[in-house]
């Protein structure tokens, strides 16, 4: 018979060992798996806000375009670098509210479990349109890679039991089309007036109501009996789409976008006539010429239901190249 010191004993052994239930020695034990974690905390991701904000506001002060790219990357450097060469181009007031430090308010983090990002959803100081901000490490470095601001309210966001959100892959459809597909459905409101690609999105946010009057509207004005304009979709600088799980089960995405207008002469004016560029499109290309080519980089924040279409909220476009 074994004492009862014995067994006490022989339990401890087994607990010392690892021999006991639960042990992955076995075919049935199983090690658990540490859980998800986001790239930053949220004390982390407010101290990189802080960050960008200090730097963003000095750079925009003084126009230094390298200081700004410190901090910023991706399609939103992409405009903003745009938005330094036409500085001289806007008026006095815009410069002034340009370089008009601001602060972001009403800060809540979104920070995915086992991803390289994160984002933010603010406002500016006197602005009264929430943005959707995306920073994302480029050489290792944090830097603010995508900024949309939306008149329409933004969706709930959902977050697991330790407060991560979730990512969706850029690739997987999220009810009829994947983030990364709305792009090319947005931008065929400007090239065909949403008659092909973008019969797949709704068509009734404003922000699609202006992309199609645009296309409507683009030989209309003084020089339509001389010229005609036509978008075409073009490559974006940067192609990478985020997109965050929604608790309603749809996904929230922020996506990069670009089109380029071209404007000609029609080809019985083209001997004696040449168009003069305008003042914006003069600082890429002073010369006349019988064609004008400008190309618009673009951000916009769409939402996909698990149901329907889906909608393109708000976006941001920069003239980025004329020639």
């Amino acid at each position: 018979m074994i004492s009862a010191q014995k067994l006490l004993m022989f339990a401890a052994a087994l607990a010392l060992t690892g021999c006991g239930p639960g042990s992955d020695d076995g075919a049935d034990g199983a090690a658990a798996s540490p859980a998800a974690k986001g790239a930053v905390t949220a004390a982390q991701a407010a101290k990189i806000l802080d960050t960008y904000e200090t730097v963003n506001n000095k750079a925009n002060a003084q126009q230094d375009v390298d200081l700004l790219g410190t901090v910023e990357g991706g399609q939103l450097y992409e405009q903003s670098r745009a938005d330094y060469l036409l500085f001289e181009t806007k008026s006095k007031e815009d410069q002034a509210a340009y370089r008009k430090p601001f602060k972001y308010t009403g800060r809540k983090y979104w920070i995915p479990a086992g991803k390289d990002w994160f984002a933010v959803t603010t406002k500016a100081s006197e602005s009264k349109s929430e943005a959707l901000l995306v920073f994302g490490k480029e050489y290792d470095d944090w830097k603010l890679m995508s900024a949309v601001y939306s008149e329409v309210p933004l969706p709930a966001i959902a977050t697991d039991d330790a407060g991560l959100a979730t990512a969706v892959d850029a690739g997987t459809r999220v009810g009829t089309l994947a983030p990364n597909q709305i792009s090319a459905a947005y931008e065929d409101l400007y090239t065909t007036g949403g008659k092909k690609a973008g019969t797949a999105i709704s068509q009734t946010t404003e922000a699609a109501k202006d992309a199609i009057e645009t296309y409507a509207k683009r030989d209309s004005g003084k020089g339509a009996a001389y010229a005609t304009k036509v978008f075409v979709t073009t490559p974006t600088a940067f192609d990478t789409v985020y997109a965050l799980r929604l608790e309603n089960g749809g996904a929230l995405a922020a996506l990069p976008t670009a089109h380029a207008s071209q404007y000609a002469l029609k080809a019985s004016y083209r001997e004696n006539y040449d168009i003069t560029p305008t003042e914006v499109e003069s600082v890429f290309n002073i010369r006349d010429r019988d064609t004008v080519v400008n190309t618009y980089q673009g951000m916009a924040l769409a939402t996909l239901p698990k149901t329907g279409k889906p909608s393109v909220l708000a976006d941001e476009y920069r003239i980025v190249d004329s020639q």
